[in-house]
């Protein structure tokens, strides 16, 4: 049987991929900084370097640019949320695991300056409301109601809609991160405590 070898990427290629990076991380930034409604195809280019076709190659239009910068900022935690949410992984150790680190997630600086961007502009530009929901909240929803649908076919949570038990969930744990979005600190020690709060709320409520 012949072994098929993959091609390691040239160097246009890896050129190519870090260009993409690197206007990734300059966007984010600049949306970060300036806003939705701010932050502009030309002053991103410009800081970029280079021409504004070279970024208009790359992402056709600010939609899509800021689509990609949520998909890269959220790539790292659906990978850490996919490990956590294993199939045959305990109920009740995956759920403080999540409540713990989707908490610390959302909590985080750029967590905080993400919400409040969409929060403010969504309104004038109700395109950025579902790019966020469709790339952030619903995928880890998704992920959560597949973990959950399996346990309740293992009787280890009472039978109800998987998708409703994932987003009382992510709504439960929101609490920590829209105190601090009005200005209340709370340590990471507290945010952790709350954590566990919230998954034991869970698992009573979906007891079997």
């Amino acid at each position: 049987m012949t072994k098929i070898v993959e091609k390691a990427p040239g160097k246009r290629e890896a050129r190519k991929e870090e260009r993409r990076e690197a206007i990734l991380a300059i966007a984010k930034r600049v949306f970060l900084d300036q806003g939705y409604s701010g932050a502009s195809m030309s002053a991103i280019s410009a800081e970029l370097g280079g021409s504004k076709g070279t970024l208009w190659s790359y992402f056709p239009s600010k939609e899509e640019l800021f689509a990609a910068v949520l998909d890269d900022a959220t790539k790292d935690y659906r990978a850490q949320l996919a490990d956590v949410l294993k199939p045959g992984e305990d109920v009740s150790a995956a759920v403080r695991q999540f409540c713990k680190g989707f908490i610390a997630k959302v909590s985080s600086p750029d967590g905080l300056r993400l919400h409040r961007l969409i929060a403010s502009e969504v309104a004038r530009f109700p395109e950025i409301g579902e790019i966020f929901y469709r790339r952030a909240p619903l995928p880890t929803q998704q992920m959560l109601a597949a973990f959950f649908e399996r346990a309740m076919d293992a009787g280890q949570l009472r039978r109800e809609d998987p998708l409703f038990a994932a987003r009382v969930l992510a709504s439960l744990c929101l609490g920590v991160q829209q105190r601090m979005i009005w200005g209340f600190e709370l340590s990471v020690a507290e945010r952790d405590h709350e954590a566990a709060q919230m998954a034991d709320i869970f698992l009573r409520a979906f007891a079997p």
